[in-house]
C-alpha cells in the first residue's frame, strides 16, 4: 500500500529539525484531530498543534505502548545524528476530548486511551514510500541504513514495508517503533543478551549494498557514550517510569544495550554474509 501524507503548506521543520537549547525534543500541543491513517497495527493520525503544524501522531494508546514510542525517539534521532533525514519528533499534548466528533468507534478508543503526552513527527506533504526500484539508493546509502538497522534490531524495514519516504526528492526515514523490540521483554539478570535475531535477507536495501567494513568502522566510531546520552536523554522520564524491569534506569540499560552491540561486532559478520548470499 502506497503511503501518501498529502496535506497543505510545507512541513516546516522537515528541513530543518528543530531541537531546543536545553537538549530536549520541543513539545506542543494538539489543537484538533484531523484524519487517522489507516495503516498498519497502531492506527496513527494526522493532528495539527498549537504551532500551527501539522504532525503525525504515534498514540501511547496503541498496541506497542510507550515502548513504541521511546523506539521511534532512540533511534530516529540516533538515525538523525548519523547523517539520515528523519522528520522532526516533537512531544504532542493529547486531550481525548479532541476525537469527540470522529465517528469510527476504534479511533475514539485509541483517543481516550492516550491522553497527556504522546510522539509526532512532522508532516511531510506530499511524500510517498520509497522503492528503490524506481529510484535506486547509491551503495553508501544502502549500505549505511542497512548497518543502522541491525544495529538497532529495525526488523521493519522490507520490500513490504519499506519505512521509508521519498521527499523533494530525498530519502527520509520514519517509522521506526519496531526496533529495540527486546525492551518489551527485557529482564535485569538476563540483559543485555550476547546475540540478539536480525534477519537481514528481506531488508528494502540489502540488495544495494556494498561491503559493510568501512561503513562499520566509521559509524562505530560515532555511536560514542556521549553521543548515546544526547539521544536517550530526549526519552521523557514519565514514559521510562512504567517500564516494569528498569523504570527510569532504563537510560543505563538501553546504554548497555549499544555497548554490547558495538562491542561485539557478530552481526556485521552476519550481513556481510547476508550481503554475499544476494551477490
Amino acid at each position: 500500500m502506497v503511503r501518501q501524507w498529502v496535506g497543505g503548506g510545507v512541513g516546516r521543520a522537515a528541513m530543518m529539525p528543530r531541537v531546543n537549547s536545553t537538549n530536549g525534543l520541543r513539545r506542543v500541543a494538539a489543537t484538533r484531530y484531523v484524519t487517522p491513517f489507516r495503516e498498519g497495527g497502531s492506527l496513527p493520525g494526522l493532528v495539527e498543534a498549537d504551532d500551527l503544524g501539522m504532525y503525525v501522531l504515534k498514540f501511547r494508546g496503541a498496541g506497542q505502548g510507550v515502548k513504541a514510542l521511546i523506539a521511534e525517539i532512540v533511534v530516529g534521532e540516533l538515525a538523525r545524528r548519523l547523517g539520515f533525514r528523519v522528520p522532526e519528533i516533537v512531544l504532542v499534548e493529547l486531550d481525548p476530548e479532541l476525537g469527540r466528533a470522529e465517528p469510527d468507534q476504534e479511533v475514539q478508543e485509541l483517543l481516550k486511551a492516550s491522553g497527556g503526552l504522546n510522539l509526532g513527527l512532522d508532516y511531510l506533504p506530499g511524500s510517498f514510500d520509497y522503492n528503490p526500484v524506481v529510484r535506486e539508493p547509491s551503495t553508501e546509502t544502502a549500505t549505511r541504513l542497512l548497518w543502522l538497522d541491525a544495529l538497532t534490531l529495525n526488523v521493519d524495514r522490507s520490500w513490504r514495508n519499506p519505512n521509508t519516504l521519498l521527499w523533494h526528492r530525498e530519502l527520509w526515514l520514519i517509522d521506526h517503533g519496531a526496533s529495540l523490540y527486546f525492551h518489551h521483554s527485557w529482564h535485569p539478570d538476563r540483559f543485555p543478551a550476547t546475540t540478539y535475531r536480525f534477519d537481514a535477507a528481506d531488508h528494502l536495501m540489502l540488495p544495494f549494498a556494498g561491503p559493510l567494513a568501512d561503513v562499520d568502522a566509521e559509524l562505530g566510531a560515532r555511536v560514542t557514550p556521549a553521543l548515546l546520552d544526547e539521544v536517550l536523554a530526549l526519552v521523557p522520564d514519565e514514559w521510562l517510569a512504567q517500564d516494569e524491569a528498569f523504570g527510569t534506569e532504563g537510560r543505563a540499560a538501553y546504554a548497555r544495550f549499544f555497548a554490547s552491540r558495538l562491542a561485539q561486532r557478530s552481526w556485521v559478520a552476519d550481513l556481510e554474509a547476508a550481503r554475499a548470499a544476494r551477490v
